[in-house]
């Protein structure tokens, strides 16, 4: 039987090297893997890591309440907030101008009944011709309606002080400037929407 010689030696113990390298490297790459896939579990369940944020989505109510384009913003920074969807705001302005409209027959006062009707009938025509979707003509852009609105709500307001129907009319004051109040707050915080655009085409 051949005997290997001592140069053959060494090529032999290089093979066994290899191969047993070899062998044991994919089975050290698992087991250096598992502790690391461990540890980042167990820093998500933790806390440690945090989670990717979510995408945002718009909620649906929202969408299809606020139909059309954002308005503009009033002087730069006006609505401070969109939270209150368009239809709810245009339902609040004629709920607003009725309740103050109510107001004329309420009292005796000829100056509140004079007010009442002045502020209310005009509320209820702004809202019937402004471009949203809850009037009968789109005529009045969002932007000029939403300007109204403070307009509207300050003279409700002041009305009673300055006509002096706070002394005479006293619930009839108070529901104006309840309803003046409420007015300026939902507008501060309405989502405007322009459902046509109207006056958008001629600007630009």
């Amino acid at each position: 039987m051949a005997e290997n010689t001592p140069n053959e030696l060494p090529g032999l113990h290089d093979v066994f090297d290899v191969s047993s390298n070899g062998s044991s490297a994919q089975p050290n790459e698992a087991v250096d893997a598992e502790p690391e896939q461990t540890d980042q579990q167990w820093q998500s369940e933790a806390g440690l890591i945090a989670a990717p944020p979510a995408a945002e989505v718009a909620s649906p109510t929202k969408l299809a309440l606020s139909v059309g384009e954002p308005s503009r913003p009033l002087l730069g920074r006006l609505p401070l907030a969109r939270v209150v969807p368009q239809d709810v705001h245009s339902v609040m302005d004629y709920v607003n101008a009725g309740g103050v409209l109510a107001g004329a027959f309420l009292t005796s006062c000829p100056k509140a009944k004079a007010a009442s009707w002045v502020m209310g009938t005009s509320g209820i025509a702004a809202s019937s011709v402004t471009d949203y979707k809850l009037s009968l003509a789109k005529v009045l852009p969002i932007e000029a309606h939403e300007t109204i609105d403070y307009a509207w709500g300050l003279t409700a307001i002041a009305a009673p002080f300055v006509l002096g129907y706070r002394k005479t009319a006293p619930h009839v004051a108070a529901l104006h400037i309840a309803l003046g109040l409420g007015t300026i707050l939902a507008s501060l915080f309405t989502d405007y929407h322009a459902y046509r655009g109207v006056g958008r085409r001629a600007a630009a």
